[in-house]
């Protein structure tokens, strides 16, 4: 099974930038396909933020266009979230997911999902 752990989260004033890091990690031989970041504000409900596909094309939900950035580095099997220029609306309990093709006695698909890491935006 692989793991997904992230990193960065932290508070911060409106205007200000985090970076949110995720990195993948497994015993057995596996392959990362397309990784996203989610996140989840109190009282509602999980939104995908943006996703990134092995070959580098990124996405993403309309609220954060221009303001944050997706990337990853495969060789390290992490992927990054930029965010610039945060708001208190971009307060929450972000989380990274990955599907990914691991090697055991067979070949399993499955998607993995992080602890999640909390952003928190001060006016």
């Amino acid at each position: 099974q692989v793991q997904l752990l992230e990193s960065g989260g932290g508070l911060v004033q409106a205007g200000g930038s985090l970076r949110l890091s995720c990195v993948a990690s497994g015993r057995t031989k596996f392959t990362i396909n397309d990784m996203e970041w989610y996140r989840q504000a109190p009282g509602k409900q999980r939104e995908k933020v943006a996703g990134i596909t092995s070959g580098g094309s990124a996405n993403y939900v309309d609220s954060v266009k221009g303001r944050f950035t997706i990337s990853r580095d495969n060789a390290k099997n992490t992927v990054y979230l930029q965010m610039n220029s945060l708001k208190p609306g971009d307060t929450a309990v972000y989380y990274c997911a990955a599907d990914y093709f691991e090697w055991t006695d067979t070949i399993v698909a499955a998607r993995g999902w992080g602890q999640g890491t909390l952003v928190t935006v001060s006016s």
